[in-house]
């Protein structure tokens, strides 16, 4: 079965940084999309940022600049890097990915979540 492993969320001041990772694990045979979600305190879940299979990546407006999605050499794992945090940052983030296993079946899934929260 493929999952998805969340890791790098926690405590961190305004203006700093954090890295989340994702990884992908299992019988999986390429991925087309990987993207982050977040969903803060009675808010609905928003899209952050979304990576494709071609390296092509989109934001949301109010991550535009400080944020950045990157994928590995084994196109398995996503990173989102986050840059000068702010109280309104501070959500749980999902990782979700849309990938085709080596059974030639389509899939797509969550992560478990992970905690950021920006605060002093």
């Amino acid at each position: 079965q493929v999952q998805l492993v969340e890791t790098g969320g926690g405590l961190v001041q305004p203006g700093g940084s954090l890295r989340l990772s994702c990884a992908a694990s299992g019988s999986i045979f390429s991925i087309n999309a990987m993207a982050w979600f977040r969903q803060a305190p009675g808010k609905q879940r928003e899209l952050v940022a979304v990576i494709a299979s071609g390296g092509s990546t989109n934001y949301a407006d109010s991550v535009v600049g400080r944020f950045s999605i990157s994928r590995d050499n084994a196109e398995n794992t996503v990173y989102l890097q986050m840059n000068s945090l702010s109280p309104e940052d501070t959500a749980v983030y999902y990782c979700h990915a849309d990938l085709l296993t080596r059974a030639q079946e389509r899939v797509r899934l969550w992560g478990q979540g992970t905690q950021v929260t920006v605060s002093s």
